[in-house]
């Protein structure tokens, strides 16, 4: 798995073919740049279902009540119903289960998103739209805490953490049909 993600690193960051990120060091020459970290690294993959990866910290729906009035509900409304005013609108986060089928289909935490985690690490890396990545994991594990506990996806005094995040049943987590795209069999 490490070859892979320096590979994939490499293509990404460096257009140095078989080149690991984590295996390069500063130009000393020029007096620039610096190793590569794990830590930066992780700044460019994802959170997988199963939660590899998930930071250190934990975080309660109380406390993300506090997090989401102050970073989230001026976008998502105070209620999570969304709040679609012109330059400041951003889509509700609970309700519309079962609604995807449907001529009129909701997309939320409740009715779209299959794993938690994912939904972890689109907060971490997006959220709050005017200063993205800058919650804390404490927080970011709170304010999902708090979306799921306010769509009765987990129970309000649930605590989340790297551990129970990834074992939260989402809505809609077999809603979903496996896509087995030929193409995928060319990449090893």
């Amino acid at each position: 798995m490490r070859k892979l993600s320096c590979l994939l690193t490499g293509l990404m960051l460096t257009a140095v073919p078989g080149v690991c990120m984590a295996q390069m060091t500063a130009d000393t020459r020029l007096g620039v740049g610096h190793s590569v970290t794990d830590a930066d690294l992780r700044a460019y993959f994802s959170i997988p279902p199963s939660g590899k990866g998930l930071p250190a910290g934990s975080g309660t729906a109380l406390q993300g009540e506090t997090v989401f009035t102050e970073s989230c509900a001026a976008c998502h409304g105070e209620q999570l119903q969304g709040n679609m005013a012109p330059g400041i609108g951003a889509d509700k986060l609970i309700g519309g289960r079962g609604s995807l089928a449907t001529n009129n289909p909701v997309k939320t935490t409740e009715s779209y998103w299959p794993y938690a985690t994912t939904l972890f690490d689109y907060v971490k890396r997006a959220m709050p739209f005017n200063a993205p990545g800058s919650l804390t994991d404490d927080q970011v594990y709170s304010v999902v805490a708090y979306i799921l506990a306010q769509g009765k996806i987990i129970k309000a005094d649930e605590t989340l953490d790297a551990t129970t995040l990834p074992k939260v049943k989402m809505p809609n987590r077999d809603g979903f049909i496996a896509d087995p795209r030929p193409e995928l069999s060319l990449y090893r």
